[in-house]
């Protein structure tokens, strides 16, 4: 009896092992070919789906509202210029306003002209009898060029990165006189790494834009470039690029088309440097534009990457704007003689600036018409035939009742005019459920005017459970893929805190990072470190506003990515 019950033993562990034999050879054999990325695919469907369930969503009755078919006029929606911050105050009530670039006004390496302008106060230098001044007004030189041309605030005189504003300003009627073309040197470029730049070296013989749009329009090479709408080197490169298709014509068909087939190509257009910079840091790009000045302030590029100049010359021009008294423009002319002192100048270079003296401009002067062309063109070009889903993910908790809930709505009333006809749009809000507010669709006159009612109708109430909201938009998204595969996700979240109801982060971060959905959020007077979170995984934009610059920041990013 032991002996027929210790064979019976034996069977049945045989029969366990050829069991688990065939048991792990079907699975194998059903993975294979499959990679890891697919069988997590398959995993994060199922988990999407298990806590989508979880979630209270309701659908919304679909109300249109009135389309306001008015132009984006930009000087309706900047804030008041007291938001960006005076680096340097007048010392006497004769002085002159300066807008001037981040690069030079700003703190430590950034703060050169901040340095210069200080030393000018306390030099009691005289016009006309009376000791005279000047105030520094730092502010991007995208955005300085918006309140000029748009005529919501301008200064006495400008001195944006490099010309290519100045010319833009002219181009809009506002009389801009060049007092100085170079208060220090500086010049745009790209950044290799040195393993890639030795490939397109050895395949090309040499690297400037034209073998780099090459490569890039042959997929030999993954370069991201910023905002050319805000960026001074992103607005370069973008003609520069252009240049290198048919320099007699940059928007000439023959132009356009190469460009299409090198945008194609292009992963990533940041809205910042800093954006770019950050992702850069991920290893996904091979490279990467950057001023020089930043470059070699960089510790982090000081090895293993090498500059490659291009376009034009990023030499802080200083234009003296409208018609001024004469006062005035001596105190301009005054203080462009005075910056150009040697010791000033060695400051400078002991700062990043005039590294690259020799480099002369391979682009020709750009008239100002031409350039506003070509930010249109890119605007309509730069996503290629790809079509793009987005979901706008609206924050409803009963902390945003009041101005946050009015500058949001005021934000995307404004914003969605910016959102191109071929792509397609949902949108949602969230409080301690989740509305489907508009399913995607094509955003055509009828979804626009479904978008503008659905933002019109949302009122303020409940707790904050702001991932059960993305939640609900990756689904949707994922839906949306599943009827037109090739379709570029993209979710858009506008919020004013901390999640305190529904799901956490971390239960939805696995989810994020499989679809590789770049969210972009904007917080609502907080620094919500939550979505700061959510949005470096796919090297998505984070923007911290508050009320008063809400608008114009969100119409920017609208803008760049959609």
């Amino acid at each position: 009896m032991a002996r027929k019950s210790k064979t019976l033993l034996i069977l049945t562990v045989i029969a366990a092992a050829v069991f688990a034999l065939v048991y792990f050879g079907i699975y194998l054999t059903s993975n294979l070919g499959k990679s890891k990325t697919e069988i997590t695919a398959e995993d994060a469907d199922k988990r999407l789906n298990k806590i989508y369930k979880d979630i209270k969503v309701t659908q919304a009755q679909q109300v249109k509202g009135q389309i306001d078919l008015d132009p984006v006029a930009v000087g309706d929606s900047l804030p008041d210029i007291s938001k960006f911050p005076v680096s340097v105050e007048n010392s006497t009530d004769n002085y002159i306003e300066v807008f001037s670039s981040t690069e030079k006004s700003g703190t430590g390496n950034d703060g050169w002209l901040n340095e210069v302008a200080s030393a000018f106060n306390a030099s009691n230098i005289m016009v006309e009898g009376t000791p005279v001044s000047v105030k520094i007004r730092n502010i991007a030189s995208g955005t300085a060029a918006d309140y000029i041309r748009s005529g919501k605030y301008i200064p006495d005189a400008f001195t944006p990165s490099n010309e290519l504003w100045g010319e833009m300003v002219k181009a809009n009627g506002i009389k801009a006189e060049l007092v100085s073309k170079r208060l220090t040197g500086n010049v745009a470029g790209v950044v290799t790494g040195k393993k890639k730049y030795d490939e397109l070296v050895e395949k090309y013989g040499a690297i400037n834009v034209k073998t780099i749009t090459d490569a890039i329009a042959d997929n030999e090479l993954a370069m991201g470039y910023t905002d050319p709408f805000a960026s001074s080197t992103g607005l370069n490169f973008l003609v520069t690029a252009l240049s290198t298709f048919d320099s007699s014509d940059l928007l000439s068909e023959q132009a356009i088309q190469g460009f299409e087939k090198f945008q194609a190509n292009v992963p990533f257009i940041a809205s910042t440097t800093l954006q770019m910079r950050d992702a850069a840091k991920t290893g996904m790009l091979d490279a990467f534009v950057l001023e020089y000045q930043t470059f070699v302030n960089a510790s982090d590029l000081k090895s293993g990457y090498v500059f490659t100049p291009f376009g034009v010359r990023h030499d802080s021009p200083l234009y003296a704007l409208g018609d001024l008294p004469q006062s005035k423009m001596e105190i301009i002319q005054k203080f462009a003689e005075f910056t150009a002192q040697d010791k000033y100048q060695k400051s400078a270079e002991a700062k990043g600036f005039n590294g690259l003296n020799d480099y002369v401009s391979e682009l020709a002067p750009v008239d100002g018409n031409l350039l506003s062309s070509a930010q249109k063109t890119w605007k309509e070009k730069k996503n290629g035939s790809t079509p793009i889903a987005a979901v706008f993910v609206a924050d409803v908790s009963g902390s945003m009742a009041g101005e946050p809930l009015n500058r949001l709505k005021e934000s995307l009333l404004k914003g969605q005019k910016n959102l191109g006809k071929d792509n397609s749009i949902g949108f949602v809000s969230y409080s301690s459920d989740v509305t489907i507010n508009l399913p995607i669709a094509k955003y055509d006159t009828n979804q626009q005017s479904m978008f503008v009612g659905a933002v019109n109708s949302l009122q303020p109430a409940g707790g904050t459970a702001t991932f059960d909201g993305l939640v609900v938009a990756m689904k949707m998204l994922q839906d949306e893929i599943a009827l037109t595969p090739g379709v570029k996700p993209v979710i858009f979240l506008l919020s004013d805190g901390e999640t305190n109801e529904g799901h956490s982060l971390n239960e939805i971060r696995g989810l994020v990072e499989t679809y590789k959905i770049p969210v972009y959020t904007i917080g609502y007077n907080a620094n919500i470190k939550a979505l700061e979170s959510i949005s470096s995984i796919n090297e998505a934009a984070n923007i911290n506003a508050d009320t008063d610059d809400v608008v114009y920041k969100i119409g920017n990013l609208l803008n760049v990515q959609m």
